[in-house]
């Protein structure tokens, strides 16, 4: 709102200023011109009244070293101003004209008197001249010069009154917490604020509407999903016992089954880490001890694969939620799991590192190439498409998670390559409540 406001100022005080600029030299340029005028004017009367005065001879002490005169008949010079030289001072043709003498240039009249025969020259110096009539036009101009700044502020304050709804209704707008999709309050008295606001309103009624139907329908389809796959996996185990023969068959069925109640799950987290859904009240969390027990609970899949994981940590609080970060840790170990071919490594560690907490998950596996780390944490993206070198199946939902809740915690996430001959290194920086007081390793 201050760039609106700065802008209009500025446009408005510039325009402003350049008719005043354009008024003031015309105006400047008129009263010259004006006073030009004035002063042929007294220079036209100073020759008359020396025409009725007669002079015959040099009349000295002239009140004024500014204006010289002389009265000519015929050829001879009859009478002159002490200060006026004895060559004629301009031509004698009635009117005025411009003549040098004494080191100065001057204005003349010249007059003709009918009576007398004589012909009266009165001539002015023009520096004076122009010195007085640029000081009355400086004096004209002058109070639209100084007025500016005071029109400036003016403009301001005027600007700043209108933009007030406007400042009003950006407060309230970014007061709004983000599942805050009620209708705005502020009161308006200008038509165009009110288009603004009731437009904005139907927006967010329109959002409010699409969000309920969005959570409305994750909600229904994850209770409608689960259910069925529960009883799959019941009826899969019971034919499974009847027909032993062919448990190869059924092994792959109970995988495929897993898979998709994997992919009902991730939605589900994906959903309930969403930043418009989040209510949950954050507590002190020991990230130490939250991974050791995510990496207990998971150790039957790195053992299947034969793999070493180990562990690095000291007790760390943070502030979080205990189901946001332990499905960010499953996620994380999930990925290393999967994409680590078997016999591979895994290294997770815990640390502080002046006011931050890292996590760090690296891997011997395949890599990420780096053209690739841009789109990694797009929902459903999988590097190499659905067939991975590892030949793992996933849905392509896990790191978008673990994205969607380190933004949750304002956390710094980066990919680097890993420790090992290849693989990938994922490390998070959360912000720490507490010192480290307990170092412990386990593996």
């Amino acid at each position: 709102m201050k760039s609106i406001r700065v802008f209009l100022v500025t446009t408005i005080l510039a325009v402003v200023t350049l008719f005043s600029f354009i008024s003031a030299l015309r105006g400047y340029e008129t009263s010259l011109e004006e006073v030009e005028r004035m002063f042929d004017s007294q220079l036209a009367e100073k020759a008359k009244l020396i025409a009725n005065i007669n002079v015959q001879s040099v009349v000295r002490n002239v009140d004024s070293s500014d204006t010289a005169f002389q009265v000519w008949q015929g050829r001879n010079l009859i009478g002159s101003s002490d200060n006026a030289s004895q060559t004629i001072l301009g031509k004698l043709q009635p009117g005025f004209s411009y003549q040098n003498f004494e080191g100065y240039r001057w204005r003349t009249y010249s007059y003709y008197n009918t009576i007398n025969a004589q012909w009266i020259i009165v001539a002015a110096r023009q520096d004076i001249r122009f010195s007085m009539a640029e000081n009355v036009a400086l004096k004209a101009v002058l109070p639209a010069v100084i007025g500016l700044p005071i029109l400036a502020l003016l403009i301001w304050i005027v600007v700043s009154r209108g933009l007030r709804p406007m400042r009003r209704l950006a407060h309230e707008l970014s007061d709004k917490q983000a599942d805050d999709l009620s209708p705005l309050s502020i009161a308006v008295n200008s038509q165009e604020l009110a288009q603004i606001v009731s437009s904005s309103n139907d927006l967010l009624a329109r959002l409010k509407s699409s969000l309920l139907r969005e959570k409305q329908f994750a909600s229904d389809a994850a209770h409608e999903l689960r259910t069925p796959i529960s009883s799959l996996k019941v009826q899969l185990y019971n034919i499974r016992q009847e027909q032993p023969e062919r448990n190869k068959e059924f092994g792959e069925l109970q995988k495929i089954s897993q898979q998709l109640e994997h992919v009902v799950e991730q939605i589900l987290a994906l959903y309930r880490t969403s930043p418009d859904e989040y209510h949950t009240r954050f507590e002190a969390i020991d990230l130490t001890s939250l991974a050791q027990q995510v990496i207990a609970e998971e150790y039957d899949n790195y053992e299947r694969k034969n793999q070493q994981i180990e562990f690095f940590g000291q007790r760390q609080l943070i502030l979080g939620d205990k189901f946001s970060l332990t499905t960010l840790i499953q996620n994380l170990l999930s990925n290393a799991n999967k994409y680590t071919p078997n016999g591979g490594h895994i290294i997770v560690k815990i640390k502080r590192e002046n006011d931050q907490v890292m996590l760090l998950v690296e891997d011997s596996g395949p890599g990420i190439p780096t053209h690739e780390h841009e789109r990694l944490f797009e929902r459903f993206y999988r590097v190499d498409g659905d067939s991975h070198a590892s030949g793992e199946s996933g849905c392509g939902l896990g790191l978008a998670i673990v994205k969607r809740i380190a933004e949750l915690y304002d956390a710094e996430i980066t990919l680097e390559p890993s420790s090992f001959a290849s693989g990938t290194a994922f490390t998070l920086h959360f912000s720490a409540i507490i010192p480290v007081t307990l170092d412990s390793k386990q593996s």
